[in-house]
């Protein structure tokens, strides 16, 4: 029915356009043609002014109206450093062609009300003249110099590198960028400021980025869902992508930069408002308690009219500005700008994505072995529950849970020797310290053979410690079987608590 109403409109539309046609085509015939014409050329004269004047407000009144919402004026004022400076040109360039606009356009409209065709007026042909040529040449063409050589100035101040003394991690941060269809991985570098080597060949199902996980800088490598970045703090960006043309676009940073599959890019900047500084700015009041941006004002959701305002609701985003599919509208992402101190608590609390991921899978290079932090963690840990055992006077027991056998047999796994070198330095450091090393099996199987099993186990674990220089009368062994579980053997988890190694002090 509504296309039906359409098409009946345009039809209409066209019929009185057809008959006033035929109308001045009569008015023609009626008052003659010259007179016709002369008429004409007034009519359309003193339009081409009306039209001048409504079309020149609206364009100021609309600039005047919208200038809140347009980036650069009003609340939004660049977060970043070189964004001033992008605005700063912008805002040049704009005063420079506004005035030309406004010019030419008022001397257009006037000229064809000036110089219509009025009866007995001849037209003057001016074939040349010299020093007009020149003005008109010589002003642009100097305009032009000017804003183009401040144009670059400021283009090699925003898109420098960073300086080749900066050092990582304490003059600037980088964090890298992937986009894809449709959203994007975000990668931080870690405890230790470097972002690890990737190769695309190597992308997999759990490799989403083709980390090289021999190179030892992608192991403390983070990815993060939103990023947050502390205020006044240089940040380098590395962008790139996976299938095709991406754009890693930052609006209220002035930041903009393709992802481009095979070629990466970069870009540098320094934010300089936070978040919460970018809502007070859109909150802000004037001097009446009335708020100076009304719309900031209006409901975050409109179906919870009492809910967060739009201010309030603020957030930096990243979107990609090309269109990289039906799936473009989804690649937005959260930007948080915050203090050193909230950044600090922030990035502390994001796992590495190798150890959540990677660690002890086929994936993993490091398999057989414990990396130097993992090291330190436990023997600090032993340490800790060693101490604990010293001091008590009930409970003198430590378990070995880094402690474990191959399965069925009391051989011991090649990663056994670092919680059991710990062992060794804490009976080096008490010289009368005697140990009971106790073994412990689940219920399943044999009770017979658990004990067996339990036993060998035990005798393992002290042969170990002597072949490491540990005294053997200071050590004994002893095997328990099944018969002092710890938790539930009606679950695997129950059971694995079960099996296990513990060391009882004897004496101290």
């Amino acid at each position: 029915m509504t296309g039906l109403l359409i098409f009946f409109c345009i039809l209409l539309i066209g019929i009185v356009v057809v008959q006033l046609g035929r109308l001045t085509e009569l008015a023609v015939r009626i008052r003659g043609e010259g007179a016709a014409q002369l008429a004409a050329n007034d009519f359309n004269a003193r339009f081409g002014l009306f039209f001048m004047v409504v079309f020149l407000v609206g364009c100021f009144l609309s600039s005047i109206y919208y200038k809140n919402s347009i980036l650069g004026y009003g609340p939004h004022a660049a977060a970043s450093e070189h964004g001033v400076w992008l605005d700063d040109a912008f805002h040049l360039t704009l005063l420079v062609t506004g005035v030309v606009f406004f010019a030419t356009q008022i001397a257009l409209f006037w000229f064809a009300y000036k110089y219509r065709g009025r009866e007995n007026r001849v037209a003057f042909f001016q074939p040349h003249d010299t020093r007009l040529e020149i003005i008109w040449t010589a002003i642009p063409a100097l305009t032009m110099f000017y804003l183009v050589a401040d144009g670059l100035v400021t283009w090699n101040k925003a898109m420098a590198d960073v300086p080749e003394t900066a050092v990582i991690g304490q003059d600037y941060m980088e964090i890298e960028a992937t986009a894809y269809q449709f959203a994007w991985d975000i990668r931080y570098p870690g405890p230790d400021g470097v972002l690890g080597a990737k190769n695309f060949r190597r992308i997999t199902g759990t490799n989403p980025l083709g980390q090289e996980w021999e190179d030892i800088e992608n192991l403390d490598d983070q990815h993060v869902t939103e990023i947050v970045l502390p205020v006044g703090k240089p940040v380098r960006v590395r962008i790139t992508a996976k299938d095709v043309l991406h754009n890693f676009y930052l609006p209220h940073f002035r930041v903009k930069m393709d992802a481009v599959p095979g070629i990466p890019t970069y870009f540098v900047f320094t934010p300089t408002t936070t978040t919460e500084e970018y809502r007070e700015r859109l909150g802000a009041l004037d001097r009446d308690g009335e708020p100076l941006y009304p719309e900031w004002y209006d409901p975050y959701d409109p179906a919870e009219p009492d809910g967060l305002k739009r201010y309030e609701a603020f957030n930096y985003e990243l979107a990609c500005a090309e269109l990289c599919g039906k799936g473009h509208y989804s690649m937005k992402r959260t930007v948080r700008i915050v203090s050193q101190e909230e950044y600090d608590d922030w990035i502390a609390q994001q796992p590495s994505y190798y150890l959540q991921s990677v660690r002890g899978t086929d994936a993993d290079p490091f398999k057989d072995k414990l990396l130097d932090f993992e090291i330190k963690d436990r023997k600090a840990e032993f340490n800790d529950n060693f101490n604990k055992a010293l001091s008590s006077d009930v409970d003198k027991i430590i378990r070995l849970k880094y402690v474990n056998f191959q399965t069925g047999s009391a051989n011991l796994t090649s990663l056994s020797r670092y919680e059991l070198d710990n062992v060794v330095a804490a009976m080096n450091k008490y010289p009368n310290l005697t140990l009971e090393v106790g073994g412990h099996t689940d219920s399943t199987g044999d009770a017979a053979k658990n004990l067996s099993l339990s036993d060998a186990r035990a005798n393992a674990v002290k042969d170990y410690l002597t072949s490491k220089g540990a005294n053997a009368d200071r050590l004994s062994a002893l095997g328990y079987g099944q018969d002092r579980p710890i938790d539930t053997n009606d679950t695997p988890e129950g059971r694995a608590q079960n099996r296990r190694t513990e060391l009882r002090i004897l004496t101290q």
